[in-house]
């Protein structure tokens, strides 16, 4: 029985060793050879010195040696640490200082770049680069530089420290609404209970093929690899460029599953998608964010053959609810009720539950509720707390994550997403949801892509601004706003509408920068100006 991490593919590896586990470009590694790699890997991170718990970091785009690592430092009995390979230097030194990384692996081209930034990082001691080291050299500051396959060659002639499914397997970076990204520490369980549940509910099997768009630093995109991992089937590495290329690879690798967030989705929904991709497409799956009914509905006409899930999740619980497809036609706009082996519960602030149609807040236990934030004991107590009402009389108690998103729940159970409590607009004395706005925004047919704000306003406190991006160049902006004047109330109508003819700034994991663009227009209501 897997209990750890990396046997997902030691497993396969012995199950069907002929089997293709990873597909990059024009390359494939059946299990058998990705096995070895690992151990290979694991070997060469312990020649490094590498003790238990101690991170490695991986700061590659999606790629075999990506993931030869990752797996390779579970194995050694350390934590991998993916960073998005958008990020730049100072954001991946801020990562690698707050998480005491000791190795990093990337490529020549990242290494010259990061080369200021890693003399402020004193517990990084190697840089092993995927690509050779011929313009960089053997040392650069404090750190020494060796090559990729230098470090599968390398024997440390020790085994690694033992593990249990407790132990940390990963750290995951995400960003807070303030501040800085927070490290969520996940376990080799965690990450077993989340593959597994994904794979239930999804009816994943070997003969899938999963194509893996969203980065891996994100957990929802490291969820495509390990669940697919978990049931012996092939995972294809892409990094996300045009909406087109997705389809085309959709197309010619047949892939059977496929993930991404809402504004992907609504790109991806604008287009023909070809007879090949058509048929083998066997499911969708939908997170970080509800996906607008407009954009579902389009979805399912160019995808009639294609399973929608709708699900929701968090970095700090991996993933936490899903709704089944046979729910779609009656409740498209839920995003379900708790995966396999978890528990979601809707509170009120004081901790106590919500009726039936009340907004509180989601809180998740269970198997995939992480170990908390590196180095951040005082926001692990803030976010980590027992769930009211759960297993009474014990002396230790279960720690439960609170999202801080607004949820509500019907008379049958089922989850509807209302906000993030740091994006809830406050205007004219009523909290807004700015998933309703969009939604209607959406509705209208005329909007590619939507953001609705809260901006500050001297006497409403919070305006409603809609910074959309039109789908078509017959935009009409009075008939955009007067669908809103006829679906919302006037306190949720846009005072302010903001036309975008470039696509609307996304944080690194594909999401609309909420924060980014609530900046750009902080001073649109000047008060000498209303």
């Amino acid at each position: 029985m897997v209990k750890l991490l990396h046997e997902l593919i030691l497993e396969q590896a012995e199950r069907t060793p002929t089997a293709i586990a990873v597909v990059h470009r024009r390359t494939s590694l059946d299990y058998a050879t990705l096995a070895s790699l690992i151990q290979a890997a694991a070997r060469g991170l312990l020649a490094l010195d590498l003790n238990r718990t101690e991170r490695v970091a991986v700061y590659l785009p999606k790629r075999l040696e990506t993931v030869v690592t990752l797996f390779g430092a579970a194995l050694a009995g350390g934590a991998f640490v993916p960073i998005n390979p958008l990020l730049k230097a100072e954001q991946v030194a801020y990562i690698l200082r707050d998480c005491n990384v000791r190795v990093l692996i990337t490529a020549r081209d990242r290494a010259e770049l990061l080369k200021p930034v890693l003399a402020d990082c004193p517990d990084l001691h190697s840089l092993v680069l995927a690509d050779g080291i011929s313009s960089i050299g053997r040392r650069m500051h404090h750190i020494q530089v060796i090559d990729w396959s230098e470090l599968l060659e390398a024997d440390a002639g020790r085994a690694a420290a033992r593990t249990i499914d407790i132990d940390m397997a990963a750290i995951l970076y995400t960003s807070g609404s303030t501040g800085k990204p927070k490290g969520v520490i996940l376990s080799h369980r965690n990450m077993l209970a989340g593959a597994f549940s994904v794979a239930e509910y999804l009816d994943n099997r070997a003969d899938d093929r999963i194509l893996a768009l969203l980065p891996f630093s994100f957990d929802y995109g490291l969820s495509q690899m390990t669940t697919a991992f978990a049931v012996g089937a092939r995972v294809v590495l892409m990094d996300y460029l045009l909406p087109r290329d997705a389809i085309n690879t959709v197309a010619r690798e047949r892939i059977t599953g496929l993930a991404a967030v809402p504004p992907m989705w609504v790109q991806l929904a604008q287009l023909e998608w070809p007879a090949a991709a058509v048929d083998s497409l066997r499911y969708f799956t939908n997170s970080g964010g509800a996906m607008p009914r407009a954009t579902l509905t389009a979805l399912r006409r160019v995808l009639p053959k294609t399973t929608p899930f709708l699900m929701y999740g968090l970095t700090e619980a991996f993933r936490s609810t899903y709704l089944p497809p046979t729910e779609i036609e009656r409740r498209p706009d839920s995003i379900g009720k708790a995966i396999p082996n978890a528990e979601v519960l809707v509170v009120r602030e004081d901790g106590s539950p919500c009726a039936p149609g009340e907004p509180g807040e989601l809180v998740h236990r269970g198997a995939l509720v992480a170990l908390g934030y590196w180095n951040d004991p005082i926001k692990t107590v803030e976010r980590f707390r027992p769930a009211p009402g759960q297993n009474p009389g014990l002396p230790l108690t279960e720690p439960a994550v609170w999202s801080g998103d607004t949820v509500r729940a019907d008379e049958e159970g089922f989850l509807y997403f209302i906000g993030r409590k740091d994006d809830m607009i406050k205007t004219s004395g009523y909290r807004v949801s700015p998933t309703e706005i969009e939604e209607v925004l959406y509705g209208s047919g005329q909007v590619a892509e939507a953001a609705a704000l809260g901006i500050p306003h001297p006497m409403l406190g919070q305006a409603v601004v809609a910074v959309v991006k039109p789908l078509c160049d017959d935009f009409n902006e009075s008939a955009l706003i007067a669908r809103c004047k006829q679906h919302l109330p006037n306190f949720m109508t846009p005072l302010r509408v903001i036309v975008r003819r470039a696509d609307l700034p996304r944080n690194p994991n594909g999401k609309i920068d909420r924060k980014n663009l609530v900046e750009e227009f902080r001073t649109l209501f000047p008060e000498s100006l209303v």
